[in-house]
This record gives C-alpha cells, structure tokens and sequence, in this order.
C-alpha cells in the first residue's frame, strides 16, 4: 500500500511538472492533475491539500536537485572565476529543465509564509556555493557580491522564459559577461 501511494504521489509531481512547463502555474490545477494521472479529483486532494502544498513539494524534491547540478559544474571549473561562470551558465541551462518551472512558481502568491520560508532557505544554499567562490577569487564583500549575481541570474531566467526577443545563448553570453566584469571590477 505505501508503494503504491508512493508511486501516486510521484505520478502527481511528474504531471505537475508537465503543467507547469506547458502552461505556467495557471495550468496547475487539480481536475488537470486528477486528468493526467488517470486520479479521481477527490483522489488528488488525499495527497495535497492545495496547488501552494504541490509546488512546495516540487520545491522540496526538485530544488536539491538542480542545486546538486549547479555544485557539479562549479565543482569541475577551475579557479574562481571559472566556478563563477559555471554558477551563471549551469543555472541558466537549467531554465528549459521541467523541474525548473516548479522553482520558479514559488513565486505563486498563494504560498504560505513557512513555505516561503523553507523555499528562501534552500535558495540561501545555492547562494552560498557562490560565496566560496567569490571568496576565492578575493573580492572583498563576496556574500554582497553573491546576492548581486544572483540577481543577475534571476533577470536572465526570466528573460529566457518570455521567449521573445533574444536567443537564451544570448541571454546566457550577456549574464556570464555582465557578472564577470562586476566580480573583476
């Protein structure tokens, strides 16, 4: 019975990936999830109470991962300013990746301040694993710094999912340029 719940409940976040890649958070919807899964509606709210506990769960399953993929390449750059780009780059791949639109609809309004909470704490350890590198690199304020460039990505995330005027490699080459020439002064 618990793998069969277990699978379910995997089966619910797989397709809730899927709506939130095609259509956004507006497409995360309960009778959506209940039609993609084969579930009875009421079926759906015996393993989330709300579109809020999905996306908290996406969060709390697909965040840890992209991060894992984002420490992966700084791990393989060499030197700081090479783990800097690979922070910029990886992240920025990841934009077209289902699980990213999950981490990109914590933004929904409907989150409750706990789920925000935890969501802001995982972000805070992506945020990190660019300190050490801007430590490294012996800028004098890397926390600061960290904050800045992820500000960056965040502008080029969102560039890239509107899709309408440049390329993501454009997007890509100008964040990489942009933070570099800021961390190097």
């Amino acid at each position: 019975m618990a793998e069969h719940r277990s699978m379910q409940r995997a089966s619910l976040l797989d397709a809730a990936r899927s709506l939130l890649s095609e259509g956004g958070t507006e497409a995360l919807t309960f009778p959506a999830l209940a039609e993609r899964t084969g579930l009875a509606r009421s079926s759906v709210y015996e393993y989330f109470r709300s579109r809020a506990a999905v996306v908290e769960e996406l969060c709390a399953v697909d965040f840890p991962v992209w991060a894992a993929e984002v420490e992966a390449a700084m791990d393989a750059a060499d030197g700081g300013e090479a783990k800097v780009e690979a922070y910029v780059r990886r992240q920025l791949a990841l934009v077209g990746d289902r699980r990213h639109r999950a981490v990109v609809a914590i933004s929904a309004s409907e989150l409750d301040a706990g789920a925000r909470e935890k969501i802001r704490a995982a972000h805070g350890g992506l945020v990190a694993m660019i300190v050490a590198a801007l430590g490294e690199m012996g800028h004098a304020e890397p926390r600061l710094a960290a904050m800045l460039v992820q500000g960056v990505v965040d502008a080029a995330v969102r560039r890239i999912e509107l899709g309408v005027a440049e390329e993501p490699s454009v997007v890509t080459e100008a964040a990489v340029g942009m933070v570099l020439r800021g961390v190097l002064g």
